[in-house]
């Protein structure tokens, strides 16, 4: 059973952005998939088991953009 999270990520302004944000996130433990969207913000990632919101912020920190939260949270 997965789990999909949408988190909020500030910052990103291009596919460039998106790709990053991406690729560092996709490396976290138990992600299978990870949808960004700089237009709104939005990072859509699901997983095989819910992700600890530090290790997605230091994923996103080390993207170079800050992760503002779980979306609608």
């Amino acid at each position: 059973m997965s789990t999909t999270t949408v988190y909020k990520v500030n910052g990103m302004s291009c596919g460039h952005c998106e790709g990053a944000v991406s690729s560092e996130i996709t490396e976290l433990p138990g992600v299978t998939d990870v949808k960004a969207v700089a237009a709104t913000g939005e990072v859509t990632v699901t997983s095989e088991a819910p992700l600890d919101e530090a290790a997605v912020r230091g994923a996103v920190d080390e993207a170079g953009y800050e992760l503002a939260g779980v979306a609608g949270a």
